[in-house]
């Protein structure tokens, strides 16, 4: 039993197991804790907590100075009041300080979720600027509607000049502008 515990101890792509003491420490869950502090947390600054706590500090200097029945459990200077509000603010101060901690955690994730998608849509603004700039350059070399139709203009002003007529129903060229005809090669014999 001894060398197979060694021998697991040797292995490096097997976890160690926990060593266990005596009494065993208990297994808490940091984030378990955590949404508890945060709870904790939340409940303590709310308007319902306040009231509660002054009702109960009321009640208690009440009990204490008036008494049931002559009994008086905390005497004037109200020294195991003060002892128990001391011991919740040493509590909740601690569970305060976590619970802002993981508030910090959570914005830090957050604001690196944001910085990541800011840099995204600025690649992306980028990128669709400089496909725009392009498109621009080349409508820019293209002819329009207007420059083709005052260009054909030009052209039928100048061949009328000419005096090459065009007709509606198609154009028919000047005997001298006949196109050659085609090479059908040697005939066969």
């Amino acid at each position: 039993m001894a060398s197979e515990r060694a021998s697991r101890l040797a292995r490096l792509d097997q976890p160690r197991e926990a060593s266990r003491s005596l009494f065993g420490r208990p297994a808490m869950d940091p984030d378990t804790f955590g949404r508890f502090a945060e709870k904790f947390a939340r409940y303590m600054g709310t308007a319902k907590f306040l009231v509660y706590m002054t009702v109960f500090v009321l009640l208690w200097i009440a009990f204490n100075v008036v008494g049931i029945m002559n009994h008086k459990w905390d005497v004037y200077p109200f020294i195991f009041l003060t002892l128990m509000l001391s011991l919740q603010a040493s509590y909740a101060a601690p569970l305060i300080l976590l619970a802002q901690n993981r508030q910090t955690d959570r914005d830090r994730v957050a604001l690196e979720q944001d910085r990541a998608s800011y840099e995204r849509n600025l690649a992306d603004t980028e990128f669709l600027t400089r496909e725009v700039a392009s498109l621009r350059i080349a409508l820019r070399d293209m002819a329009t509607r207007d420059y083709l139709r005052s260009e054909l203009r030009s052209l039928l002003d100048e061949m009328e000049q000419r005096g090459i007529q065009m007709s509606v129903e198609g154009s028919r060229l000047p005997p001298s502008a006949d196109p050659p005809l085609a090479f059908e090669g040697p005939k066969p014999t």
